[in-house]
């Protein structure tokens, strides 16, 4: 639709040039076709190298936006972006569209539901109470257990294991806030890539992206009862144990673990090959290669002492 059109309905007056957008993008991955925005100034240097045809941006930041972008420039650009988003969300449920198609040698329980155009691949089982939805395709010798959902346009690699009751594709948790306290929906746009050789346990929710895909890698194994939000990138053989929960953008590199109970904020990064023990709270990015526990999070080592230190304290006093 018309930049003027996205520019009067997120209430933005306009009178500049107008051009066609086709859909939002992060600032560092959209096109000259679609529309992203900046509310975070961590990312100011991808502004200054987007490829966007519009930004919503403040102000303050307006002469950051390159040439040959448009800055739409508002105060609460998030906001905005929240309200543009509804007019390029998705309806979950096509209304046309092809049957499944089923690869040779798959196993299908009788009252799997299945959307349109979705494509399985070779040696697929899928086993009672599954609910497919439209544009998902599965990979070879891959099983889904029981009762997982899978939403619309997700993507399940080959040789990977899903246990009953988690849902794959669910809305990630968006919101934009109005000075009044009311909170506006930012449609979820995005969709979850699961790759080759993952293991999900059961009763797990990996969300959608909000704009982008929230990526689990090759090799990746979760434990049952975990939380991944929209736009997490799970590095490669990545432990993720029960109970963690993992904050919306966040990026891991490979072979990171993370003990049960253990969880992350949100727009930070964890090394390759760190370790978070049980309960850590990851607040901020830290480097690889270490163990880290607590909250707030330190290295396990300080940790320890400072625990001990602790408890000589206590045995003092009493």
């Amino acid at each position: 639709m018309k930049l003027s059109r996205l520019a009067e309905a997120a209430g933005i007056a306009y009178k500049g040039e107008d051009r066609e957008i086709e859909g939002i993008g992060t600032l560092k991955e959209a096109t000259p076709s679609q529309i992203s925005f900046l509310d975070n100034p961590k990312y100011l240097g991808d502004l200054e190298t987007t490829r966007a045809g519009a930004v919503l941006v403040a102000k303050k930041y307006a002469d950051r936006v390159p040439e040959g972008t448009v800055a739409l420039i508002d105060e609460e650009p998030y906001l905005k972006l929240a309200r543009i988003s509804a007019l390029f969300a998705v309806h979950p449920m096509k209304e046309k569209g092809n049957l499944p198609i089923v690869g040779e040698g798959c196993r299908i329980a009788e009252n799997v539901s299945f959307g349109k155009d979705v494509v399985i691949g070779k040696r697929v089982t899928i086993m009672p109470g599954c609910s497919i939805g439209d544009d998902v395709t599965i990979g070879d010798d891959t099983l889904i257990h029981p009762n997982v959902t899978i939403y619309y346009r997700c993507e399940i690699g080959k040789n990977c294991i899903i246990h009953s009751g988690t849902v794959i594709g669910s809305d990630g948790f968006g919101f934009a806030h109005t000075k009044s306290g009311e909170h506006v929906k930012l449609h979820q746009l995005g969709n979850v890539i699961v790759e080759d050789d993952v293991e999900i346990g059961a009763n797990c929710t990996i969300d959608r992206g909000a704009i982008a895909a929230t990526i689990v890698r090759r090799g990746t194994k979760i434990d049952n009862l975990v939380q991944v939000g929209h736009n997490c990138d799970i590095g490669e053989h990545c432990i993720i144990t029960s109970q963690v929960g993992i904050s919306g953008s966040t990026t891991m590199g490979r072979n990171v673990v993370m003990g049960g109970q253990s969880g992350t904020a949100g727009h930070l990064e964890i090394g390759a090959f760190a370790t978070i023990a049980a309960r850590g709270g990851v607040t901020k990015s830290i480097p690889g290669g270490k163990v880290y526990a607590g909250f707030p999070l330190m290295e396990h080592k300080r940790w320890l002492r400072l625990n001990a230190m602790l408890s000589r304290l206590l045995e003092k006093k009493s």
